[in-house]
């Protein structure tokens, strides 16, 4: 099937909520190195562990919330009309943090900044996933991770720009940026296409297959192609009412608890790699694999930030040739390999400073050139592992795996728990650096190992599989490797019965 070219403009638009995810992710690690920003907060030259922390994870706290609202709101109001509203509220946190004038307000700013960006992260997937071909579905949905690449791209040579800057400038102006993408997002969704599966959903079939004709065949409502896939959301949709979903709790039954545990956990999973660790606290490692100056941080941070967009590439382009199995399984193995080989050398050669001023110890490595390059080195390989596997397949899979009946409810609890991680990770990973330094890589190469197991053991394949077709592959045995025998047999089963049929 040949996709039209809109499908790709419409969800690459969307994806500008992954721009504003990703921006307002990675400004704020360059900014929490700034003089200027640090004594405009607290009124002193540092930052403790736990305000670092708490500035980071209500941005996240926020998250959490906005994505188990976004699961309604998208059933309600529609996938579209949900991007804009979340898309106002990232403005409104936007503009809050830009005239912050101490500690508290910057806090209030990020919190309401999340809500808008927690939302944008559970609604954009899904519609990205009900508009796409399933030949093409896995590269659309990837077109979300890739944008939060370049987002995170931006914030990082923003900071490193604007630190030069004599005064307040020099934070107020990353932090300002964001509100143009919020905004082109806001005024841009106005013209995107409703959901098709949405739109059938609430009976309004007439303007879901023409949404299917524009996007699939340049808007020939004949085409063969899309009067099968329109069909085939009709009779999906028939047979879910009979067993409608009204509550959280009722994700949890037997029919459905499986896929929820699956998409869950790939989010859980997503945060357990480290990468925000990397993310969010960039500069701080950095510094700890031996760079001293504070400038020579921030761009290494840009050079991180470009080559985890550059890496993302791969997974745009092949993620429906690869399968999400394999891709999932090699990315674990690729980045816990570089957390272990990094954190291996720092607590060989590494020296451990406690800084008296802020109570905090300091893996420095300064030294040991050779190790510093090393280390940093295995940072920049854990990041291009990540960016081909997990980020984008941490957001393809659970948005893919869902009854229509259950979609928008089940995406926003396990957008909610990618969240509620991530906000563990931003409270946990400062302590962890200042106590137990190095061994902070070696507790994250360990889970992406048990990660690689548990995608092996667990995790059907779904690539090439329509949304309409994922009962199909669910319903086998939960230990995946047994999948191939339960296949055979229930396709013998079935020529055993179609033969007895044409006897009769």
């Amino acid at each position: 099937m040949q996709a039209n070219w809109r499908v790709y403009a419409v969800s690459l638009f969307a994806a500008i909520g992954g721009f504003c995810f990703g921006y307002d992710t990675g400004v704020l690690s360059g900014v929490l190195t700034m003089e200027h920003f640090i004594y405009t907060m607290r009124g002193r030259s540092f930052l403790t562990p736990l305000e670092t922390g708490t500035l980071t994870g209500l941005l996240l706290a926020g998250c959490f919330v906005g994505a188990l609202i976004a699961g309604q709101s998208a059933e309600l109001l529609s996938r579209k009309r949900t991007i804009i509203l979340a898309s106002c509220v990232f403005m409104v946190g936007c503009a809050i943090q830009t005239a912050a004038n101490g500690y508290a307000m910057m806090v209030v700013g990020r919190a309401i900044a999340g809500l808008g960006v927690g939302s944008l992260s559970m609604v954009v997937p899904l519609y990205q996933s009900e508009l796409a071909p399933k030949e093409i579905r896995g590269r659309l949905i990837s077109l979300q991770q890739f944008m939060i690449t370049a987002g995170l791209m931006v914030s990082f040579w923003c900071g490193a720009g604007t630190q030069y800057l004599e005064g307040q400038a020099s934070w107020r102006i990353p932090i300002g940026i964001q509100i143009a993408p919020g905004f082109v997002l806001a005024v841009g969704a106005i013209f995107l296409p409703y959901s098709p599966r949405w739109l059938i959903s609430k009976g309004r079939n007439e303007e879901a297959l023409t949404v299917l004709a524009n996007l699939h065949a340049g808007g020939d409502r004949s085409s063969p192609i899309v009067n099968q896939e329109y069909n085939e959301i009709i009779q999906q949709i028939a047979l879910e009412r009979k067993v409608a979903v009204t509550s959280y709790l009722e994700l949890f039954a037997q029919k459905n608890r499986r896929r929820m545990i699956l998409g869950i956990f790939i989010q859980i999973f997503q945060q357990f790699t480290g990468i925000n660790s990397i993310m969010y606290y960039a500069p701080r490692i950095f510094l700890q694999a031996g760079i001293a100056e504070s400038s020579a941080t921030l761009i290494a941070s840009g050079v991180n930030g470009v080559l985890n967009m550059l890496a993302t590439l791969p997974a745009v382009l092949y993620l429906d040739k690869l399968g999400r199995r394999g891709t999932l399984i090699s990315g674990a193995v690729f980045m816990g390999t570089a957390m272990l080989l990094c954190g291996i050398v720092m607590g060989a050669v590494a020296d451990v400073v406690y800084n008296e001023e802020t109570g905090q110890n300091t893996v420095m490595l300064g030294h040991n050139q050779n190790a510093s390059y090393f280390c940093i080195v295995m940072i920049y390989f854990f990041v291009a592992g990540f960016a081909y596997s997990w980020g984008p397949v941490g957001w393809v899979y659970p948005a893919e795996i869902f009854p229509l009946n259950i979609r928008a409810k089940a995406t926003s609890l396990t957008t909610a728990a990618n969240w509620l991680m991530n906000f563990v990770i931003s409270q946990i990973v400062p302590i962890m650096l200042a106590d137990i330094t190095w061994a902070t890589y070696i507790f994250f190469g360990c889970c992406c190992y048990i990660m690689t197991f548990c995608v092996w053991l667990f995790y059907p394949e779904t690539k090439g599989k329509s949304l309409e077709e994922m009962d199909q592959v669910f319903d086998g045995p939960v230990l995946v490797y047994k999948q191939k025998r339960y296949n055979a047999a229930r396709d013998l089963q079935a020529e055993e019965k179609g033969s007895i049929e044409d006897k009769e």
